[in-house]
């Protein structure tokens, strides 16, 4: 189960229509203009300094979040990203949801050595363990564990372990 915490709005309202009333705008308006940019900015350092100091995200020495990666836009303090790790081109790290009943948070921890492929999907609430490995256009939709090699959607999790 991943560790998000739920919340509900007066009378069942749609959260996402209120989307103001769980996140304040200028919060996100901020930054959705610090990402925009940093998803754009080839420099690694520098994107990592906006994404540090900006937007509170915890991110490692020698990380490098690569072309086009989306961090989550109204909840980026919620993910910590540990050091040496690489994440792929395009990936979105999510540390929020928006259902129609609820909407729900959660911090996304992300190891130390950890290479995350091409178009993943991270959502809320999930650690990926220290040399994880995740493939390409993966949906990481549970936790995944040291050493671990996950892939697909659904996700499939193949540990050191198994090998024996």
């Amino acid at each position: 189960m991943r560790r998000t915490k739920r919340y509900k709005l007066k009378d069942g309202a749609n959260p996402l229509f209120h989307i103001y009333q769980t996140v304040s705008f200028w919060k996100t308006f901020k930054n959705t203009l610090v990402i925009e940019a940093g998803r754009y900015i080839p420099f690694v350092r520098l994107k990592n300094a906006l994404y540090r100091r900006l937007l509170g995200m915890k991110i490692g020495d020698g990380t490098a979040l690569a072309y086009k990666v989306v961090p989550d836009i109204m909840f980026p303090e919620q993910i910590s990203i540990g050091h040496n790790t690489i994440i792929g081109y395009n990936t979105t790290i999510l540390a929020h949801e928006y259902l129609t009943d609820e909407y729900r948070i959660g911090p996304v921890v992300i190891g130390d050595r950890v290479m995350i492929g091409a178009n993943t999907t991270i959502l809320p609430g999930v650690k990926i363990g220290d040399g994880a490995v995740v493939s390409a256009m993966t949906l990481v939709n549970k936790d995944v564990p040291p050493g671990a090699f996950a892939r697909g959607n659904p996700m499939m999790i193949k540990t050191a372990s198994a090998d024996s």
